[in-house]
């Protein structure tokens, strides 16, 4: 009672605040200044995630985001108009029914929903039981457990989105086995899907960098992708941190309560929201189930959505396979992909007699009805996030601000990186960081400069970086979707760990504006890394069993 007492108290705080904002929003509007391309077109963002952490209530925070982004939206004139207001909250570029009848939205969610599909489809034939008797066999201890989430993410490098729903969905019974929480679980997932994806050749992230380097400027998009892969220092020191405080059995912050509470009552929770239902009970073996009913859909639907990205490349029509998969649809391929691992799972388990046809249809429903949590909050996320970037302007006002820094080209690693975590913040988005920054970058530098090389890893970090931290971010969504995580414990233990390696990489990035070497660069910022982790854990850290 206490509890919901004092985020009551909280509520009405940040509300009052919010109303400051919108005041003081008006007043400025109504002064003659603009509202569109300026500072006020981050603040929706950044009042949807302060509302989000204070109470710990994601939909009504992205939705008062949306509607603040809008009320500055309808000052855009000098004038307020209700005209405008609504129509931005559902008509416009940014607008809810826009971004729900955009066909790439959509197929990420027709996605989302097959994904849910196969998952209910394996736990009926008895494959995911079947898994878990497998792995409680040979992993034995929560280290283990949390290496082996690593490693699968690592492993699974082709696609963020497939990266965060197949890994929770063949970790979850393992980890809920040797009590890793499920915040703790969505932070292995999430730290593993864009920091891999961003330093794997074959991926649909290395396409999207790829074709965001304009072809006028002569440079070589993919040959780029692969300079900066080693300076690219918030993947390399995120997939550090996973591997050291898995290993160090230690954690801080948030995420120390939700650990500890984990390994002393049992509760994988922590907090009494289940947006999942509470669905760590381990269903009973089923008699003939196989390990191979759950590695062989995995496995089948891992190649075919990469089939799927490169065929939506045209990889089938002469492309060559690099090309395709800089140019593939990752929500075209993805559902082709996924579709075609359901039909072939439906047949080898018909042909297995694990399941019959009516408890195959009956999974449609059950697959859909897991995965709505998810896709409300991406609908309100993509809303938001596209009503700071083209209701509000935002991607204007960061390209006017980084006009100003070509007379900083030594420091500019890390202000691309520090702008870079910003925008991606307020955004939501990486892709869409990467399509501000890397045009910029290449017009700054030289084609042969290796600071050039820096700089653009730098900004790819930063957007990784700030998608992280953000609530309103698609892969951070996603990621508390494989977990079963509520999403604001997710964003909030997982805050400090970004945090944390931000600040080496910005170490790292300012190093870089005295020595271009990354024998120096790249140590720096890893002894940095351990050197802080080693004070935290003898500061703060909890050790968990």
């Amino acid at each position: 009672m206490a509890a919901t007492k004092r985020r009551s108290v909280a509520t009405i705080v940040v509300l009052v605040l919010l109303l400051a904002v919108a005041v003081a929003g008006a007043v400025y509007a109504l002064s003659g200044n603009p509202m569109i391309a300026t500072f006020w077109s981050l603040v929706p963002p950044l009042i949807a995630t302060i509302m989000a952490l204070v109470t710990k209530e994601v939909y009504s925070s992205l939705l008062i985001g949306i509607i603040l982004g809008n009320f500055f939206y309808g000052f855009a004139d000098g004038k307020f108009s209700f005209e405008t207001f609504f129509n931005g909250i559902f008509f416009s570029d940014g607008g809810i029914i826009t971004n729900l009848a955009d066909s790439w939205n959509v197929g990420i969610m027709v996605f989302l929903v097959v994904l849910g599909i196969m998952v209910a489809l394996m736990n009926k034939a008895g494959g995911a039981s079947a898994f878990g008797r497998w792995a409680g066999r040979h992993i034995k201890t929560r280290v283990g457990a949390e290496l082996a989430t690593v490693v699968l993410g690592v492993l699974i490098f082709v696609d963020d989105y497939f990266n965060c729903l197949t890994v929770g969905s063949v970790m979850r019974p393992i980890t809920d086995s040797h009590k890793v929480s499920r915040a703790k679980l969505a932070y292995l997932i999430d730290a593993t899907a864009a920091p891999v994806c961003i330093i794997a050749p074959i991926s649909s992230w290395a396409a999207a960098v790829t074709s965001y380097v304009p072809e006028e400027s002569g440079i070589n998009g993919f040959l780029m992708f692969l300079r900066t892969i080693p300076y690219n220092l918030y993947a390399i020191l995120t997939i550090l941190m996973l591997v050291v405080l898995a290993i160090a059995r230690f954690d801080y912050g948030p995420m120390a309560k939700h650990e500890l509470n984990a390994v002393k009552n049992g509760d994988l929770f922590t907090t009494e929201v289940r947006p999942y239902g509470d669905d760590t009970v381990a269903e009973e073996p089923k008699k003939g189930a196989s390990l191979w009913d759950m590695v062989l859909p995995v496995i089948v639907l891992i190649v075919f959505c990469i089939i799927g990205l490169i065929y939506t490349g045209g990889f089938f029509e002469g492309a060559g396979f690099a090309s395709s998969f800089a140019d593939a649809d990752a929500s075209m391929g993805l559902v082709l992909g996924s579709a075609a691992a359901l039909v072939f799972t439906f047949i080898y388990y018909m042909i297995r007699r694990c399941v019959d046809f009516k408890t195959f249809m009956g999974c449609f429903p059950e697959g859909f009805i897991a995965m709505v949590p998810a896709m409300l909050i991406l609908a309100l996320a993509w809303s938001l996030g596209g009503t700071t970037k083209y209701n509000l302007g935002s991607t204007d006002f960061v390209q006017a601000v980084l006009a100003n820094a070509d007379t900083l080209k030594n420091f500019l690693p890390l202000i691309l990186f520090l702008i870079a975590c910003g925008i991606s913040f307020s955004t939501g988005t990486s892709w869409g960081t990467f399509g501000i920054m890397i045009p910029i970058v290449c017009g700054i530098y030289d084609m042969g400069s290796p600071m050039l090389t820096i700089a653009i890893a730098a900004a790819m970090g930063g957007a990784v970086m700030g998608d992280h931290c953000s609530p309103i971010s698609d892969t951070t969504i996603m990621a508390s979707a494989g977990a079963h995580s509520d999403h604001v414990n997710h964003v909030s233990t997982q805050l400090p760990y970004a945090v944390t390696v931000a600040v080496c990489c910005a170490v790292g990035y300012l190093v870089a504006a005295f020595t271009t070497s990354l024998a120096i660069i790249l140590p720096v910022a890893i002894v940095l890394e351990l050197v802080l982790l080693f004070i935290i854990k003898a500061v703060a850290g909890k050790k968990t069993a």
